[in-house]
């Protein structure tokens, strides 16, 4: 027995092997393992003691243990390359080494052997990679190694700590900059790349991560510009061109981003992203064939890109070929398919099942696609439950009285909150196909309002934010409302009036109503069975991890339940409640009672949301392209024999219906 701590056995086994003792680090190692059988490290440097020890079929045996356990960890298919390299295994040996560096580019031993393999398709990159890393303080080529393996703590101090010996060293602000990305203080991170292109102008590096950063934060016009400037620098630079192409996207020019991608493809028909990209951009605008010939050349170029045949699924109009079923049964089935591509599949699946009426089959590949989900973005909801607790305390009707005035006197925003795949687009359609009403998206800026609130402590530690909302004064929240208005006037075409359609902002209603108590505010509903198995259903791009599971999106759901009559009593008549099935059941009389409630003067183009000719960006795109219909109601009955958790979890919500 002993008292150290699993990373102290690791760094004592790791001085072992540095002065060849692996045998003894070996056993030291194993006995780790027996009480921690997936600790990454431990698995690790195991693997390396076998191998050393000429035991390489016990190595393997160690790294299929490892790639199980941490499918993204570099460091073990770079370990596994040395292991095939010592069988004589060339073809193997490569093919990891490849996996090891598309995972973590920063592993210096992986590119110099590709660099030396005359048939390695990538052997000019590895040189150049090769070079680069060489050229690298060792400290900032360990950041970026933390920073693949998601280290990020570690990488962050070491890169600090760099910066005050040598300030104002380009990639040193680029790397620190990528892992303010990765802790999403997005504001922080464009800060940086700003500050490190005032100093190195043509550090193209700085200027794409810069693009990146710029996208995230929605600043689609800033980003399109650094964008046109890389392809100015370097002409037919594929990665450059792409980055043009998704900035031409974000800016409402679907167009000219499909001709961007087009550019593209004409040199490098492979690009199977960039297949996919391109379908996206035609699907949002309508041209529904098209993407799906896009989709179709996407799995053509890469036949387990899972993705591809999930975007021909979330069409919700497209029907699967009989072969293209029988393909994605094989594929989900290999093991050779990454996670990634088998959730993708399994999702697909799901959906093609359930359009043939086979809903146990559906439901088993739904399951299994979720689950892969859980495994990757586990939902951490404890957070979420101290937030709206918090605020439930706290945020009573004394403390709105107390602040009345404070904020922005500016109505223009009209907020759509809720659950996702409760109805929040065909609200969207039906408002923006208003004269006075801009749509545009589900926009970022009140979630990135509250990540600067909370600063670092959002990774770590006790958050800032909702707590800090009781100490901001008249001119702050003043301030904030302005800001956001400022921010958000970029997406917006010159109508008076304009949605932000974030269905988690009602997570952030208390900010909301502090810094725009003018805005309005609308609670998009649906009935509980059918608005969690919609969302559990649906593979969203990024985010909503709560959907992953019955449980968590009952839960979920059952928080914003009661987050929201919460708000309602507090605040009375201040959010308007908007059902679902009563927009299905009797259209004009709820378009009429949320025109009146926005203070828009009716227009038929409401009722006739369908020919409104605009940009959809989320899932239900060629749903609200359509009449409403009421076939998709109560979908979830099909799958009631599965849904036992899920009732029993909603528990006093199950009957909500909004009332």
């Amino acid at each position: 027995m002993t008292d150290q701590t699993p990373d102290e056995t690791i760094r004592q086994a790791q001085g072992m092997m540095r002065t060849g003792r692996f045998v003894d680090a070996a056993k030291m190692l194993a006995n780790l393992l027996e009480d921690h059988p997936d600790h990454v490290d431990g698995l690790y440097c195991l693997a390396v003691c076998q191998r050393k020890q000429d035991r390489v079929e016990d190595a393997l045996h160690t790294l299929d243990r490892l790639n199980a356990t941490a499918p993204k960890y570099g460091h073990g298919f770079q370990e596994r390359g040395f292991v095939h390299q010592a069988l004589s295994n060339h073809a193997e040996a490569i093919d990891a080494f490849d996996k090891a560096v598309t995972l973590n580019p920063a592993l210096h031993a992986s590119w110099r052997v590709l660099a030396d393999v005359k048939t390695y398709p990538r052997r000019e990159e590895a040189t150049l990679q090769l070079n680069w890393l060489t050229g690298l303080p060792p400290e900032l080529v360990s950041v970026t190694s933390f920073l693949h393996q998601d280290k990020l703590h570690k990488a962050e101090q070491l890169c600090r700590k760099f910066l005050q010996k040598t300030p104002h060293h380009p990639e040193a602000m680029r790397l620190l900059a990528e892992i303010g990305s990765k802790f999403k203080v997005y504001d922080d991170a464009e800060f940086l790349l700003e500050s490190c292109l005032e100093f190195e102008p043509d550090f193209v590096r700085a200027r794409l991560d810069y693009v990146g950063v710029l996208h995230h934060r929605q600043k689609f016009d800033k980003a399109l510009e650094h964008a046109r400037r890389l392809n100015e620098i370097d002409p037919g630079n594929a990665t450059f061109e792409i980055s043009l192409a998704n900035a031409e996207a974000a800016t409402g020019d679907f167009e000219g981003a499909v001709k961007t991608y087009e550019t593209v493809l004409a040199r490098m028909s492979d690009l199977h992203t960039v297949h996919a990209a391109k379908g996206h951009a035609l699907k949002t605008i309508g041209y529904v064939n098209d993407a799906i010939a896009a989709y179709r050349a996407a799995y053509s170029a890469k036949a387990d890109y899972g993705d591809a045949y999930w975007s021909l699924a979330n069409l919700k109009t497209y029907r699967f070929l009989d072969s293209e079923l029988d393909q994605m049964r094989v594929l989900e089935a290999s093991t050779s398919t990454s996670d990634e591509d088998r959730a993708h599949l399994c999702f697909a699946l799901g959906k093609a099942l359930e359009d043939q009426h086979d809903f146990a089959a559906s439901f088993e590949y739904y399951e299994r696609g979720n689950a892969l989900k859980r495994k990757s973005a586990p939902y951490q909801g404890e957070r979420t439950e101290a937030d709206l607790t918090y605020q439930k305390t706290h945020f009573d009707a004394d403390f709105f009285r107390a602040r009345e005035g404070f904020g922005t006197a500016a109505p223009d925003p009209i907020f759509i909150v809720g659950l996702p795949r409760a109805g929040s687009t065909l609200l969207e359609q039906i408002l923006a196909s208003h004269s006075m009403v801009d749509g545009t998206m589900e926009l970022s800026n009140i979630i990135a309002i509250a990540h600067r609130m909370n600063g670092r402590e959002l990774v770590k530690g006790e958050p800032n934010y909702p707590a800090i909302l009781g100490t901001l004064g008249r001119d702050k929240l003043t301030s904030l409302g302005n800001k956001y208005i400022e921010e958000t006037q970029h997406h917006r075409s010159g109508a008076r009036f304009f949605i932000d359609k974030m269905p988690n902002n009602f997570r952030h209603i208390a900010l909301i109503q502090l810094m725009l108590p003018n805005a309005k505010i609308i609670d998009a509903r649906r009935e509980p069975m059918s608005c969690c198995f919609s969302g559990f259903k649906q593979l969203f791009a990024e985010g909503q991890e709560f959907t992953y599971g019955l449980e968590d999106v009952a839960h979920y759901y059952r928080s914003y339940v009661d987050i929201m009559d919460h708000w309602d009593e507090v605040m009375p008549k201040r959010i308007l409640r908007v059902q679902h099935e009563d927009i299905i059941t009797d259209l004009e009389t709820q378009v009429r009672r949320i025109l009146t409630y926005c203070g828009l003067p009716f227009e038929q183009a409401c009722l006739d949301f369908h020919q409104t000719k605009r940009a959809v960006r989320t899932p239900s795109s060629e749903q609200v392209r359509q009449p409403v219909y009421t076939s998709g109601m109560d979908q979830w009955r099909n799958y009631e024999a599965f849904l036992t958790p899920l009732k029993t979890a909603l528990g006093p919500c199950l009957n909500d219906t909004g009332v």
